[in-house]
């Protein structure tokens, strides 16, 4: 993917577009058995770290890890599978805040383990300092400060 002339360049490119490529899939391979995909999984997460006010679609889609420009239909998808309820703002009929359901949660809470044993095998081979510098300078990648 990169169309970079420098060797260095492109090869650090290509190193990073097939890292996140593998992690992806893994992720999506661990999360199939419990009927959610990586964006729902992600928006689960992100509702229940809003417990209990919940968030506005909007800030929803901000948060995400990976960008979607159909957060409502994925909002939609989670709500058909009893994850995810609307409830409509009472100061402002137009907002409409989303909250995690008990039967979401209980989706979390099953995969957290799982979840959590995936992410140390991804940086298992990482020391601490590693992982840290890793961190800062995927961060400037990003745009963030180091």
């Amino acid at each position: 993917m990169s169309l970079s002339k420098s060797p260095r360049h492109k090869a650090v490119v290509v190193a990073i577009l097939k890292s996140a490529d593998r992690l992806r899939h893994r992720a999506e391979a661990m999360l199939a058995p419990h009927d959610v995909t990586l964006q729902q999984f992600n928006v689960l997460r992100i509702l229940r770290g809003a417990r209990p006010e919940g968030l506005c679609t909007l800030t929803i889609a901000e948060r995400m890890i990976e960008e979607t420009p159909g957060i409502t239909r994925l909002i939609d998808r989670l709500e058909k599978k009893g994850l995810v309820r609307r409830v409509r703002s009472e100061k402002d009929r137009r907002q409409v805040w989303c909250r995690i359901t008990p039967a979401g949660e209980r989706v979390l809470a099953r995969l957290d383990d799982t979840v959590e044993q995936f992410d140390r095998a991804a940086v298992g081979g990482l020391s601490a300092a590693d992982q840290d510098q890793l961190t800062v300078l995927l961060g400037q990648l990003q745009g963030e400060p180091g």
